[in-house]
């Protein structure tokens, strides 16, 4: 069968290389899953750059999220349950690209047939980033304002669109004036571009303070860091919490510890996989049917812009950071695809 993979860290297009590989066995407790499409996320390119939370041993296969049916069972009631099933695969153990993989059945979830192929493929990693940050971590109630850096990503795009869904208004910070067209297009009301590389930061927390007026600011996500979510800080209300889930800038925060003991604010990190693994197995069914009905609504959907069969992995991670790109790019997995 094949694999993508990479022998040493580096850019993805030049180091990402098609093997044929024995088929896997499922052992105890794992599940045998006939792989058909997986998005390029930013942390599977941030993976193979060598910058991702945790470094895999080498050589590895990228692919955290993908969809799969399961074909083989090591053994278990619930790799039996399994069996047959659309699942999604949420793989930090083996990789998702590849014709199959073996992979623990705590890890791969029953995701419902009425999705399209696209939808079950991209089902996870954004949607559950956007709806577990705004609604079971910070628990935005209506008329409260929620600050958003790079809202111009797919999980921007949801979290604009939860807003406008649950009623909170959000105050969305992007980097380029054709992105502030795009977003308010998408029915985002409030948008401020600021590029922290040569714009002063008086820019954007004059703009913040002007929008929300005498309002709070109590919630904030960041997936920047660097100077743009230091700047956030400073404007931060009384008892607000700021989350960081990414690091685009790659540079530390900058912030005097008195602008916290000011605000007697917190800022906390945010990672998928860590929050998943604390989740009881009856919590992420009812997060997997909360996340069906919001993106067969629309409200959670996402955006493909092209899809690559795994022999022109070059030209899909590519295409994945293509400047002004709009939509998801999805690698094909099926064999003889």
């Amino acid at each position: 069968m094949r694999v993508i993979r990479f022998e040493q860290f580096g850019e993805p297009a030049d180091v990402l290389k098609i093997l044929e590989v024995e088929e896997p066995i499922a052992k105890a407790g794992e599940v045998l899953v006939r792989m058909q499409a997986s998005p390029v996320n930013p942390s599977d390119l941030l993976n193979i750059r060598g910058g991702y939370s945790t470094r895999p041993t080498l050589p590895a296969t990228p692919g955290f999220e993908g969809v799969g049916i399961v074909e083989a069972s090591g053994g278990g009631l619930r790799g039996a349950l399994f069996k047959g099933k659309r699942v999604i695969v949420l793989n930090r153990q083996t990789g998702n690209w590849a014709e199959k993989v073996a992979v623990s059945s705590r890890f791969v979830i029953p995701v419902s047939p009425k999705l399209s192929l696209e939808e079950a493929a991209t089902f996870f990693v954004n949607p559950a980033t956007a709806f577990i940050l705004v609604k079971q971590l910070l628990r935005i109630q209506k008329n409260q304002w929620l600050l958003q850096t790079a809202a111009a990503s797919a999980v921007g795009k949801m979290v604009i669109r939860l807003g406008n869904y649950y009623g909170f208004p959000t105050l969305n910070v992007v980097r380029r004036h054709e992105q502030a067209d795009q977003l308010k297009q998408l029915g985002a009301k409030h948008v401020i571009v600021y590029n922290a590389e040569h714009d002063n930061e008086r820019i954007l927390i004059d703009q913040i303070r002007k929008t929300i007026g005498s309002s709070p600011l109590r919630y904030a996500i960041d997936p920047v860091g660097g100077k743009t979510a230091s700047s956030i800080i400073k404007v931060l209300g009384e008892r607000a919490r700021l989350i960081l889930y990414g690091s685009l800038e790659n540079a530390p925060l900058d912030f005097l510890s008195r602008e916290l003991i000011r605000s007697g604010a917190s800022i906390e990190g945010f990672w998928l996989a860590r929050q998943m693994e604390a989740m009881s197995l009856p919590g992420k069914l009812k997060l997997i049917s909360t996340l069906t009905r919001l993106i067969r609504s629309g409200v959670l959907s996402t955006e493909i812009s092209a899809m690559f069969p795994m022999d022109q992995i070059a030209e899909a991670v590519t295409e994945a950071e293509r400047r002004g790109r709009s939509g998801k790019v999805l690698l094909s997995l099926e064999q003889n695809a």
